[in-house]
């Protein structure tokens, strides 16, 4: 049994203010296999003091001070990369090849885009030609508390800390109390890389105790939340009364539109694969496949033989299989939102309720296709947050959109089509932060984010960045030479 019981506060390990332990699950077979502590005000009233205390020195460091902790950070990054995918795996279930190729080293990704960022940033310039005394300048905003999720762990993590202490910003960070090894590690590698003491500092804890405590702190500045959308609803109100910057990356119901001129075959493989990737605990995930009516039932066909051959299988083996989902909680609502959809008429066509065959124990649901879905049912609203697809028929390109854009989210939106015209026209026309045509991935910085209920703000790149600075408008600034 691991015990990682200590804070990092203040550039080193710390006790908690008051004992009170948790032990933290492996989702593959149910048992504790680590103890860590979850703190309390006490604990954030400490980590927001060390942070404040360096504030002022690492607010005047140069860029190329910046830059050269952050390279430090990414080399000893790379040293830990398989420590980070195994603590990946054992805390939340990710297979240990998806958690090594993509959960671990999404971090490292992240990094070295933003080191690029950094480099190129603009923080300070004239107004425009007509104005050249008149000087915008981009300062950190502050203190930042960090909260992120069990899902994408690291993804997350450095999606946060690393644009904030770019930016001159010092930070708190909370991590998820059910995957909270891998945010560990990562403090292991801060303190390697040398930053000041100060800059970065990590309590773990639950919403309630730590997560409130941060964003009612009068001393931080800026609240950035990643998770549900009830809960950042709680971060907002919470962040209200001292008119804290809050950003939210929140849920997201993702509508695939399948147009019958595209390649079927590939667009259907290509949408369930990443709808079923990391278990489909993937905010981003495309979870409303939208057929054009005349290969609506190719389509489903296609679904259903396909979702027969994904495996299921044990993290800690090798191989392409999806692993468990990360906890009891999330097995139960994710077994309870598949219950209501056939109750509510939906077909099944791959999957259903119960663990796959062979599993006994362990959070291992079966991936899930349901045809026939209408867009008001259950399943087609709420976030699942598991393997489940599920398969809308349309009649038009107006209804497509029409269905698409009917949700409360808007992360993403996914086309699939053979007309360049209908992939612009369409794509214009989504009310989504994000949207991905043909299975183009999304380019090195590219904004992360989305509309609706979906969040305030966008991760990655200058956007990220851009989120941790303050804009200070200077009249009559002094011509230089």
């Amino acid at each position: 049994m691991l015990r990682k019981t200590e804070f990092y506060i203040d550039g080193k390990w710390t006790a908690p203010v008051a004992a009170r332990e948790l032990e933290v699950i492996n989702p593959a077979d149910e048992q504790p296999f680590a103890v860590i502590s979850l703190g309390a005000q006490a604990d954030v009233d400490k980590a927001v003091a060390a942070a404040r205390r360096a504030f002022p020195a690492w607010s005047r460091t140069s860029r190329e001070e910046r830059v050269e902790a952050l390279e430090r950070l990414l080399e000893a990054y790379n040293a830990r990369m398989d420590d980070m995918a195994q603590a990946i795996s054992d805390e939340m279930g990710a297979p240990i090849k998806l958690a090594t190729e993509s959960q671990a080293s999404v971090g490292a990704y992240h990094i070295k885009t933003f080191i690029r960022t950094l480099k190129n940033f603009v923080f300070e310039h004239p107004l425009d030609e007509r104005n050249p005394n008149d000087r915008i300048v981009h300062e950190p905003i502050g203190v930042c508390g960090l909260i992120t999720p069990w899902n994408w762990p690291m993804n997350q993590v450095t999606l946060k800390v690393v644009p904030a202490i770019a930016a001159g910003c010092t930070v708190v960070l909370k991590p998820s109390e059910i995957a909270p090894l891998s945010s560990i590690v990562f403090a292991e590698i801060v303190d390697a890389a040398g930053l000041p003491a100060g800059v970065f500092n990590m309590v773990n804890g639950d919403g309630p105790s730590v997560g409130e405590a941060m964003s009612r702190h009068p001393d931080i500045d800026m609240m950035s939340f990643t998770g549900s959308t009830r809960a950042g609803i709680a971060v907002s109100k919470s962040s209200a009364d001292t008119v804290k910057r809050v950003t939210l990356e929140l849920g997201g119901k993702s509508p695939n539109l399948v147009f019958a001129d595209s390649d079927l075959e590939a667009a259907v493989v290509r949408g369930l694969n990443h709808c079923f990737e990391n278990t489909g605990q993937s905010c981003n995930a495309p979870t409303r496949m939208l057929v054009e009516r005349p290969v609506y039932d190719q389509a489903v066909e296609i679904a259903g033989r396909h979702t027969a051959t994904v495996k299921v299988g044990n993290p800690a083996e090798q191989g392409d299989h999806i692993g468990p989902l990360v906890s009891e909680a999330q097995f139960n609502k994710v077994q309870g939102l598949i219950e209501i959809a056939i109750k509510e008429g939906a077909r099944v066509v791959a999957g259903g309720p119960g663990r796959p065959e062979g599993f006994n124990r362990g959070y291992y649901v079966r991936p899930t296709v349901f045809a026939d879905v209408s867009n008001d049912m259950t399943i087609a609203r709420e976030e699942v947050f598991g393997p489940v697809l599920a398969m809308i028929p349309f009649e038009t390109e107006e209804e497509a959109i029409e269905i698409a854009n009917d949700t409360p989210y808007g992360l993403s939106s996914y086309v699939q089509t053979s007309d360049p015209e209908r992939a612009r026209r369409v794509a214009r026309q989504l009310r989504s932060g994000m949207v991905q045509m043909n299975g183009a991935g999304r380019g090195a910085g590219s904004p992360f984010g989305g509309y609706k209920q979906s969040g305030l703000g966008r991760e990655g790149g200058k956007y990220g960045l851009e989120d941790f600075l303050e804009v200070k408008a200077v009249a009559g600034w002094p011509a230089e030479g």
